[in-house]
């Protein structure tokens, strides 16, 4: 499909998929392990109105 909206750009689909999958999984990653861990810095997860909340001083 990407060949056929790019004919000349000579991309590699599954490299490039690949690549932005372990992205996310790195991001994803470090954004668990803030929000559950013992040590979350002052980071915690807000149920009722589904966001990231921080103590002020953070």
């Amino acid at each position: 499909m990407l060949e056929k909206v790019l004919p000349h750009a000579m991309l590699k689909v599954k490299p490039n998929l690949e690549s932005r999958i372990r992205t996310l999984k790195r991001d994803w990653s470090i954004v668990y392990d803030m929000l559950s861990g013992k040590n979350n810095s002052g980071f915690g997860w807000d149920e009722h109105r589904q966001l990231v909340v921080a103590e002020d001083v953070v």
